[in-house]
């Protein structure tokens, strides 16, 4: 499509847009909030139907049962994180001339849709039994659910990041090696939100009850092992590999004398959540397994994710625009 066909398209700022897309990335946060305080709690089968809950949209009981309240409002903060991000992408379609712009934003819509009904099979499904693996096919579908949250937050933090006035009015000239630590360090985050993803909803949050020692006597390999305590463990060692992969991530970044006061702020932030998603997840242990430990290290560890996302992809700002080129 060509400027002329649609004059209201530009790559300009508007101010609006990207407190829309601002507003909405927030929102994700409280999804996700919400998502980890349903199941710290165990709550996500409270209603065994879907889209509605007992049949209704207002289900009786849900402003005063905790287990009915944590998952009728992950549903309904859903629906809203639904509709926010089709009216962005409506938007975006409308006045964006930047193609690969309006085609993430219809990937975010694409993933949000996918994403309910994903939560919506992980209730269906939850009467069918794995044998292989022990566990259901709805808990299956969680751990997918979990993973394609992160995937989405970051895909509107991307949006986000393209229409500030920052991206769009000047360049981020920083070094290959900068973009390359930051890729290498989303994927290793990726990974262990996986990890994460799966240690939880195998119930082996406490397969290994002591921190930061694997056994009571201070031993650091757990002294039995099974499925639940290698899943554990390895979300540990992810844990260490991620502790330094961050904070090298963040030395390139304020070594880099092209990198921008934001990107220098933002490292500076990278490495503090980096030090409370540790203490958090230490906490989890030592309280054992508070629910509101749990779901803070779960809201932390996004918050790790798309920090370290918005990082790499404001480092990728001249990459993305040259390629867009035509």
């Amino acid at each position: 499509m060509t400027a002329t066909a649609h004059p209201h398209r530009t790559s300009d700022y508007k101010p609006a847009v990207a407190w829309f897309a601002y507003l909405g990335s927030a929102w994700v946060f409280v999804l996700v909030a919400l998502g980890a305080f349903t199941t710290s709690i165990g709550a996500g089968m409270a209603f065994l139907d879907w889209p509605l809950s007992n049949g209704s949209v207002n289900p009786a009981g849900w402003l005063t049962e905790i287990d009915k309240f944590a998952e009728h409002s992950h549903r309904l903060s859903a629906s809203v994180m639904s509709a926010v991000t089709i009216i962005l992408a409506l938007v975006l379609w409308r006045t964006e001339s930047r193609a690969w712009l309006r085609k993430l934003a219809l990937l975010a819509v694409a993933l949000v849709l996918f994403q309910a009904l994903v939560g919506g099979l992980r209730v269906l499904l939850d009467h069918l039994h794995v044998a292989m693996v022990d566990t259901s096919v709805g808990r299956l579908f969680a751990m997918l659910h979990a993973c394609l949250a992160q995937l989405f937050a970051c895909t509107l933090i991307a949006i986000a990041c393209s229409l500030s006035r920052g991206w769009i009015t000047r360049t981020t000239p920083v070094s290959c090696g900068v973009r390359r630590a930051g890729a290498i360090c989303c994927a290793l985050i990726f990974c262990q939100l996986a990890i994460a993803a799966v240690m939880r909803h195998s119930f082996a949050g406490m397969a290994i009850p002591t921190f930061p020692a694997s056994a009571p006597d201070g031993s650091w390999l757990p002294p039995a092992w099974n499925f639940r305590v290698g899943i554990h463990f390895a979300h540990r060692c992810m844990a260490a590999v991620l502790s330094v992969a961050l904070v090298w991530f963040a030395l390139k970044i304020w070594r880099d004398r092209a990198a921008t006061l934001l990107l220098r702020c933002g490292a500076a932030v990278l490495v503090n959540l980096l030090a409370l998603q540790v203490l958090l997840g230490a906490w989890i242990i030592w309280s054992q397994r508070s629910a509101a430990m749990t779901t803070g290290h779960v809201l932390v560890g996004a918050a790790t994710l798309v920090t370290t996302f918005g990082l790499t992809w404001l480092a990728h700002r001249d990459v993305v625009e040259a390629h867009s080129v035509k």
